[in-house]
């Protein structure tokens, strides 16, 4: 199976897989991710054959009753009678007790199945490296592990053995009218021909039209949800009524999608329904004629009729599960095109390097780095941190220093050249031991709709209630802990939007302090600080960058004139490197410049 990043109009890309892949290819990949929907298939199959079987129990019943039993050449035989009545009852409990058991386990194993794909899919997410994750609106992310999942779920739990059942249940339909007469049987097929001839047809045109109407759910959520997270810039600004334009258009383009796969799904069932009255109708025309011949007993006739409601009741059933399938199998092909994103930043797993304990020294050899499709951000950068140094990275906005910190966290991978940590390559430590030893403040700390225990726990999730407060202690965090409503199991809301911005980064701290880490990576971690909790955040990253190695990505100088070293950075390059002192001295450099820039500021 293909995967193609597939531009879309804004210069994103979206992961769809190719569209040569067939349906039973996907069902083949698609099980391959799910082997649990394998488990006990032969015993379900077993049951779905007792079920299939057990229908046409009654129209013989009846066809043996009416003729030996009420109409036999000695006269009525009531025993006879009885004892057809009592084969067709315990017929019907055995077909309902198989069709439950085949219900039950199909239900079961489709479930372990599909929450074995949801795990992959959501997992493999995780593996993506950033710029994977980001070609794709969050919306219509979240709706491949969700929506698309659901779709397939609900084919294998109610469509796809049935199918199965249905088709079987033709088929020993087909042989008992053969049986009592080739003609009606022939009749029978002739009516369903042109269904069946068309469903080849069909089956591509709903393959194309459900495979736009999952593109469009996925359009639909994202246009729904980014609203919703950014409510607060919408009422700002005023500007419901092109946000509801938005969402409007994303509805009226999933309704037409979903209206355009609908017309496919109605002109073949109303085709079936064509087919079965003509069925019917043939079926008692010739049939009265063929026992007027002599050719067929009343019988014959009368379990025929049964048989042709058997033989209806499963295509167009079987008309339906094909639409459900063509529902079912684009989605399983967005889930599998997640699958087969390949994640870049792979995990060496046991086999990678595990890093000591203690402060790190860091190293970029000749590292390059940019975009997909884009110029470079960082160009031929060398650089060497000390273990236990304080660095700062300055430069203007867009010149690349953010991307020394996704780097150095090995969030990607830089183009070309290496990034070491204590001599190792970052791509041969670890996950394990790399998150260990490295952590990452970022400008806006996201915290979870939870308490702030929960929150920084995230550091280490098996911290005490005593060791968080211990740290919140050695980071002069106690009293500010103290005065929250409900200290540290105050709700942070959505985002942490029930804190201020400065509260929410003092909790991006204590997780990073609780972390333990030997290298602290800072991205502009103070440039969104509330005035009144500055010093306190000040105080708090001077206690928590002690005896680590630290880099900070400042966009305050302030942040610069306290580190051991600065390092400017000007159009992807490392142009000057010094304390803070020494470069403000260095008259029409870049340092001097933004210092200029920005004290400037400070005066307004």
């Amino acid at each position: 199976m293909t995967t193609t990043q597939q531009p879309k109009a804004d210069g994103s890309t979206v992961m769809e897989t190719g569209e040569d892949i067939g349906a039973m290819d996907t069902i083949r990949r698609g099980i391959s991710h799910s082997p649990e929907l394998k488990e006990g298939i032969r015993g379900t199959l077993l049951l779905a054959v007792l079920a299939s079987v057990g229908q046409v129990i009654v129209p013989i019943a009846v066809q043996q009753t009416l003729d030996r039993g009420l109409n036999g050449a000695d006269g009525p035989d009531v025993s006879y009678t009885v004892w057809m009545g009592v084969a067709a009852a315990v017929g019907i409990l055995i077909t309902s007790y198989a069709s439950y058991a085949m219900t039950t386990r199909l239900f079961t194993t489709s479930e372990r199945g599909l929450a074995t794909l949801r795990i992959k899919a959501f997992r493999h997410v995780h593996d993506l490296p950033l710029l994977t994750q980001n070609t794709e609106r969050r919306g219509a992310l979240v709706s491949r592990v969700t929506s698309d999942v659901d779709q397939v779920s609900q084919f294998l739990v109610f469509g796809g053995l049935l199918f199965v059942v249905s088709v079987g249940q033709v088929l020993i339909a087909t042989i008992v009218m053969l049986f009592y007469s080739w003609q009606l049987a022939l009749v029978v097929w002739l009516c369903f021909a042109p269904l069946f001839l068309s469903l080849r047809f069909f089956q591509r045109k709903l393959s194309d039209a459900y495979s736009t109407v999952r593109r469009q759910v996925g359009l639909l959520l994202s246009a729904i949800s980014e609203p919703v997270v950014g409510a607060a810039v919408v009422r700002s600004y005023a500007v419901e009524a092109r946000t509801q334009a938005r969402i409007d258009e994303a509805i009226s383009a999933h309704q037409v999608a979903s209206t355009r796969a609908q017309g496919f799904t109605a002109f073949s069932f109303s085709l079936g329904g064509v087919s079965a009255g003509l069925a019917n109708a043939g079926v008692l025309i010739v049939g009265i004629w063929l026992g007027f011949a002599g050719d067929i007993s009343a019988g014959e006739v009368l379990a025929f009729a049964f048989l042709v409601t058997l033989f209806v009741g499963p295509v167009q059933l079987g008309t339906q599960i094909l639409t459900d399938a063509q529902n079912a199998i684009a989605g399983w092909r967005r889930v599998i095109g997640i699958l087969d994103t390949p994640a870049d930043l792979v995990d060496p797993g046991v086999d990678g390097e595990v890093l000591p304990r203690g402060p790190i020294d860091v190293r970029f050899e000749d590292v390059e780095f940019a975009y997909p499709g884009g110029p470079p951000v960082l160009r031929e950068v060398t650089l060497a941190i000390d273990a236990g140094r304080r660095l700062a990275i300055v430069g203007a906005t867009g010149s690349g220093k953010s991307t020394f910190a996704k780097l150095l966290t090995r969030l990607m991978d830089p183009s070309s050249g290496s990034v070491l940590l204590d001599g190792v390559d970052v791509r041969k430590i670890s996950e394990r031991s790399l998150r260990k030893s490295v952590v990452l403040v970022p400008q806006e700390g996201f915290l979870f709709d939870d308490t702030i225990t929960a929150n920084v726990r995230y550091g280490k999730l098996d911290a005490s209630e005593a060791e968080i407060l211990a740290s919140a202690e050695e980071l002069g965090l106690a009293d500010w802990v103290a005065g929250l409503p409900h200290g540290l199991e105050t709700k942070v809301g959505q985002r942490g939007e029930s804190l201020s911005a400065g509260e929410r980064q003092l909790v991006a701290l204590l997780r990073a302090h609780l972390a333990d880490p030997d290298l602290l990576v800072l991205d502009e971690a103070t440039s969104a600080v509330d005035p009144a909790l500055e010093m306190r955040i000040g105080r708090a990253l001077e206690r928590l960058m002690s005896g680590r190695t630290s880099v900070t990505i400042a966009h305050r100088l302030s942040t610069a004139e306290g580190a051991d070293e600065v390092v400017v950075v000007d159009q992807g390059r490392v142009v000057q490197r010094g304390h803070h002192s020494v470069l403000r001295a260095e008259q029409g450099s870049v340092y001097a410049g933004l210092h200029t820039s920005w004290v400037a500021q400070q005066g307004q």
